[in-house]
């Protein structure tokens, strides 16, 4: 956590929070401890939002596991029984889903200072529907997006892919988070360590098992994957 943490004040009255999207190039990619390592440096006081939560009668929780790794304030507003897209999982159940356009009224309206976006699934995984994705809540909401990438072979283009369909809508896109780092790197990664970066910004890269750190250490910890980077 920067300086201004945990226990900072909240925005002034008529100042616009720091909005951050945060999406993965694919599942699996670690999306949620990454979204927790950008909490705990971000400035100020922070929220996370997780909009959509699928897979909750597995017990799976995003916004929890942030919130053990961190102690930030996460919030998870529509949970989902199966592990599926939303809008499938959604359909399935016999549950409607709440429009982009609500989602974005209720993240502009937080009071934090810094306020961080979990997406589901991909980029263009649909959220409500009427088939809104991530990528538009990130245009409605005019908010900078982290991608999260693989350090494997095949990272480059779904990479590219993911910053090229960002960049076509004008959204602004902060830089990359490689979300688990192999202890032992062969020699695609070590690569695509390099190649990544003429893509995007490379803002972080966190070491495998991050996520199974206690919150002390994770916190203690975080700063160093983005200075490193």
């Amino acid at each position: 956590m920067g300086p201004g943490g945990r226990g900072a004040g909240r925005r002034g009255e008529g100042a616009r929070a720091l909005i951050t999207l945060v999406t993965g190039t694919s599942t699996g990619v670690g999306k949620t401890v990454a979204t927790a390592a950008l909490a705990a440096t971000a400035e100020g006081s922070v929220v996370v939002v997780k909009p959509v939560q699928t897979g909750a009668a597995d017990g799976d929780s995003d916004a929890r596991e942030v919130t053990r790794l961190t102690g930030v304030e996460a919030q998870e507003w529509t949970t989902l029984d199966a592990p599926l897209a939303p809008d499938t999982a959604a359909r399935r159940q016999g549950v409607e889903l709440p429009t982009l356009a609500s989602y974005a009224a209720r993240i502009a309206r937080l009071p934090q200072d810094a306020v961080i976006v979990e997406g589901a699934g991909g980029l263009l995984v649909r959220l409500d529907e009427d088939g809104g994705t991530l990528l538009d809540l990130a245009a409605q909401l005019r908010a900078e997006v982290v991608v999260v990438v693989a350090a494997g072979l095949g990272t480059l283009n779904h990479t590219e892919l993911t910053v090229d369909a960002l960049r076509a809508r004008g959204v602004s896109v902060r830089g990359l988070v490689v979300g688990a780092w192999p202890a032992e790197p062969g020699l695609a990664e070590r690569c695509n360590l390099e190649d990544l970066q003429r893509i995007a910004p490379l803002l972080a890269v966190i070491p495998e098992g991050a996520g199974s750190l206690a919150r002390e250490e994770f916190v203690a910890a975080a700063p160093g994957w983005f200075s490193a980077a």
